[in-house]
């Protein structure tokens, strides 16, 4: 059911076949929904706007397309004849519209936590490469990295300041040294949003206009 296209039930005569289009508007809103989630955990210092054109990134048609054809979903879509002479196996439309369908048929068969895997084990490899406003291959850790080695500096390491609070409600201090001398500071929640509060000031502290004399 999940790989049949329109263009295939059109040309059933007994009218008993049923096309994906249903299965591809249930799998957008699955997909939509744990890739959201996906980025809510992953990067919780990351702002709604950030995360707002990552999930677009993640769901765009290129990318399932993409995804589509490297699961071969294109060969096994179930097309009718004009669609295949026309290249419909090709199509990226076709192919980020089968790929929801599928998505939806893993949830109905196998409910929320197998679609979230499918879909984890999935898109796990993107988000390595994401690319957001300000912030490179998805944090400020490696942005500040590819900055300091594009001019010749040698890399950052991060030390805890700081450790304050009870057990279930630390904050964490982080100082970012390059070259021997503290650049920046970051607080947070956690080491890991810390050391990203403390790259994102450092890769400020670097973007400054020298003072004047």
């Amino acid at each position: 059911h999940a790989l049949t296209h329109k263009s295939r039930a059109a040309e059933d005569p007994s009218g008993g076949v049923i096309d994906n289009e249903s299965l591809e508007f249930l799998g957008d809103a699955v997909l939509g929904f744990v890739i959201a989630d996906l980025l809510y955990r992953e990067y919780p210092d990351f702002t709604e706007g950030p995360k707002s054109k990552a999930k677009a990134t993640l769901v765009s048609t290129i990318t399932l397309a993409g995804l589509s054809r490297d699961l071969g979903l294109g060969d096994a879509m179930l097309l009718g004849r004009g669609e295949a002479k026309t290249g419909g196996r090709a199509k990226p439309a076709l192919l980020a519209d089968v790929l929801e369908a599928i998505i939806a048929g893993i949830y109905l068969d196998g409910g929320i936590e197998a679609a979230r895997q499918f879909i984890e084990r999935t898109w796990r490899p993107l988000l390595g490469t994401l690319r957001l406003p300000g912030v490179s291959g998805g944090d400020h850790k490696s942005a500040l990295q590819e900055r300091l080695q594009a001019a010749g500096r040698s890399l950052p390491h991060y030390r805890i300041a700081q450790e304050t609070g009870p057990d279930h409600a630390k904050r964490f201090a982080v100082d970012v040294v390059v070259e021997g001398q503290v650049v920046a500071s970051g607080a947070g929640r956690t080491k890991k949003e810390a050391e990203q509060e403390a790259a994102r000031l450092a890769l400020a502290s670097l973007t400054e206009p020298p003072p004047s004399a």
